[in-house]
């Protein structure tokens, strides 16, 4: 199979082929794994599992995506008998003594894992560097960022390593690297997809798993055989109405759209981002649909201190368990200067503090709900800047106030989505003077990817993106 064959199919296409006897799982695999290797300057590959995949190659496949190349987050992902680097020094020397759940699921569902891809460390910015990996270089142009956290996951996919990979999103850390990449992310609602089996929720419940992909409807294929309930668990999803696939291609009908052009810190959005929304506006309003102005009241800085108290505290209690188990009190250097506030912050956080920032967000949750009683879904930016350079929000800068600044005023959109447990999405359909890609995000009401499956494969369908792929570039 050569390459441009195999960059050609999603990951349902590639399934046919192996189902119809067109190739094998193990010619799929060495096409990934030499594509991964001509793209090795992009440096999305935290940890290659080849010698692993290749003995999966040869034994029987089962599921929908029956011996397809695949790649997971080295992040919160452990597969028995190797690392979890979770993007940090720190980590170094850990090797996972079992799988996690949602790992068990994706490979019922017939992928096959030959690698793990780069994170910033612990996940905590919103773009793909670290002291532990190296920088991580956006395919549609080699100098900015692919994004974050999952911004490995995101360069894989856009440079065609492979048609869809596992992504996680505690802040934006989905739709973000697919804004930047070209790609179709969607976050699911709290409690949809699996954080097991030794937890069941991160950052007490602001983070969800998933994939980034090219086409709508592996995302919706794979969310159908990774999403359900896991032991132990607090709360779940409510239960879909029907397959998720099944959504995709299914009439949305005429759905009332709240544009919000404005994030609720009021930071300023550039007017590309802003045009990009505007068309992406027009074009469902072309669909059918209603869009006007609106957008939810809430208290941002009282979000933000709740963000803050919530990161802080599950940043220090990671890295606290982590430096036990190594019988160490101090991480030193082997983390980096932002994780290190993080962790001073947790160890500063209160009981009642932690106890404001619960009732903070599920304030904020009401208060969605009863604005989306009267939308179907909100419109508005992933980023309110165009895809940013590397070295301006990595995690060891040297004015931690000018990162806090830039991150703010680069990220202000996504999080809200986390902090209320609403499912998002991001749609591949702006591009900005440079030539790169700026994501639109759409939200949903809880429990509801339906109306996202069904509107994006309308988009889909009405604006395609499948054909555009980067040509990677420098300044």
């Amino acid at each position: 199979m050569t390459f441009d064959d195999y960059a050609d199919h999603d990951a349902t296409g590639l399934a046919a082929l192996v189902a119809s006897g067109q190739v094998t799982p193990g010619e799929l695999l060495e096409t990934a794994i030499a594509a991964t290797d001509a793209a090795s300057d992009f440096n999305f590959v935290a940890q290659p599992l080849y010698d692993r995949a290749r003995r999966m190659a040869e034994t029987p496949f089962t599921g929908p995506f029956a011996g397809v190349p695949f790649v997971v987050k080295d992040l919160h992902m452990n597969i028995a008998g190797t690392r979890s680097g979770e993007g940090s020094r720190l980590f170094d020397g850990y090797v996972a003594d079992y799988d996690s759940t949602l790992f068990t699921r994706f490979e019922r569902a017939g992928f096959n894992t030959f690698a793990k891809t780069t994170t910033p460390e612990f996940g905590l910015t919103v773009t793909t560097e670290s002291r532990a990996y190296g920088l991580t270089r956006n395919p549609w142009h080699r100098d900015r960022s692919a994004g974050g956290s999952s911004g490995g996951a995101a360069a894989a996919v856009a440079a065609r390593v492979v048609p869809v990979a596992h992504a996680s999103d505690g802040g934006g850390s989905i739709r973000c690297p697919a804004s930047v990449c070209g790609l179709f992310g969607l976050k699911p609602s709290r409690g949809r997809v699996p954080c097991g089996p030794k937890a069941t929720e991160g950052w007490f419940g602001l983070t969800a798993n998933h994939v980034v992909s090219r086409s709508v409807r592996d995302s919706a294929a794979v969310l159908d055989h990774i999403h359900g309930d896991e032991a132990g668990s607090r709360y779940s999803a409510p239960t879909p109405a029907r397959p998720f696939l099944s959504e995709v291609g299914r009439d949305p009908g005429k759905l009332r759209i709240a544009l919000m052009l404005t994030p609720m810190t009021g930071v300023p959005v550039d007017p590309q981002v802003i045009a990009a929304t505007r068309t992406a506006a027009r074009l469902l309003e072309s669909l059918g649909h209603h869009v006007e102005e609106a957008a939810p009241m809430l208290d941002a800085a009282a979000l933000n201190a709740a963000m803050t108290a919530t990161i802080g505290a599950s940043t220090a209690h990671d890295v606290a368990t982590r430096l036990a188990a190594l019988g160490r009190t101090d991480a030193g250097d082997d983390i980096e200067s932002v994780p290190q506030m993080w962790v001073h912050i947790g160890n500063r956080t209160t009981a009642v503090e932690l106890a404001r920032a619960n009732a903070t967000f599920q304030t904020a949750a009401i208060a969605l709900a009863d604005f989306m009683a009267d939308y179907d879904v909100i419109l508005s930016p992933v980023f309110a800047q165009p895809v940013i350079g590397l070295g301006i929000i990595d995690l060891s800068p040297v004015d931690i106030a000018a990162w806090t600044a830039a991150i703010t005023g680069y990220s202000p959109f996504t999080a809200l989505a986390n902090q209320t447990g609403v499912p998002a999405m991001s749609l591949p359909l702006g591009m900005d003077t440079d030539g790169l890609p700026i994501g639109v995000m759409v939200t949903a009401r809880y429990g509801d990817e339906g109306v996202l499956f069904r509107l994006a494969a309308q988009v889909e369908t009405a604006a395609p993106w499948a054909a555009r792929r980067p040509t990677a570039r420098q300044e």
